[in-house]
């Protein structure tokens, strides 16, 4: 029985333990609107009349090393979830299949998504009930090698998405040219992400969402400089 979102968790294939690929698109879209709004506001605690070479060198370790962390951080987690997904789908799995025939009903109805469950009758879920039955259970591993590669390409993903913040420091030794170089970079890449969130939300005008975002960043910055970068 393959499922779908359900709750804010994700059902995989209950007996199997498969999933969907690696981050659907709001979850791609999202680490790399955190990483650049994590990265921007380091950035923006160096203030341009007081920078010099040291305090650049200081912001810019800083600023990858928090990328790095969140990247780290964000891969545990997937496989924390991963694992824990999984355990609970070959759990639910099994208290259907020892469950009577109402019982079974119930637990597969509770397991689908809320817009699902209002357009499934007894006829679907007594086909998912039987498809269940007919699956071979897999006593493999909780966490499997193509896991750990998934959560290394979201370390990557999110490494990757936010390391031009910095490239401008690493580039130059002109503070204020490295300084607006980075806020222009990170707001021209928050455009870039709203964009594609507001594709993926099918908004009639994803550009508008775009601009959102990147104003949205600009209010970021803004506030940091306020409150002393």
């Amino acid at each position: 029985m393959r499922g779908v979102k359900t709750r804010g968790r994700s059902v995989n294939v209950i007996a199997s333990g498969e999933r969907e690929r690696l981050l659907d698109p709001i979850d791609r879209i999202s680490e790399i609107l955190f990483g650049l709004i994590m990265a921007v506001t380091i950035v923006g605690s160096l203030s341009i009349a007081t920078a010099g070479r040291d305090e650049m060198r200081t912001i810019t370790m800083a600023a990858l090393g928090c990328n790095l962390a969140w990247g780290l951080v964000d891969a545990v987690m997937y496989l924390i979830r991963t694992m824990s997904e999984r355990s609970h789908n070959r759990a639910l799995a099994t208290r259907i299949l020892g469950a009577d025939e109402d019982s079974a009903y119930r637990l597969i109805a509770a397991a689908l998504p809320e817009h699902v469950a209002r357009i499934v009758g007894p006829a679907e879920i007594e086909g998912m009930r039987r498809r269940l039955l007919e699956l071979q259970f897999s006593e493999h591993a909780i966490l499997r090698p193509r896991d750990w590669l998934e959560a290394i390409g979201i370390f990557v993903l999110v490494v990757i998405a936010t390391f031009p913040v910095v490239v401008p420091f690493l580039i130059t030794s002109d503070a204020a040219l490295a300084i607006r170089s980075s806020q222009a970079i990170t707001l021209g890449m928050l455009f870039l992400a709203g964009i594609a969130l507001g594709r993926y939300a099918a908004h009639a005008k994803p550009l508008v969402t775009g601009i959102v975002m990147a104003v949205f960043g600009a209010v970021l910055i803004a506030a940091v400089k306020a409150l002393g970068g």
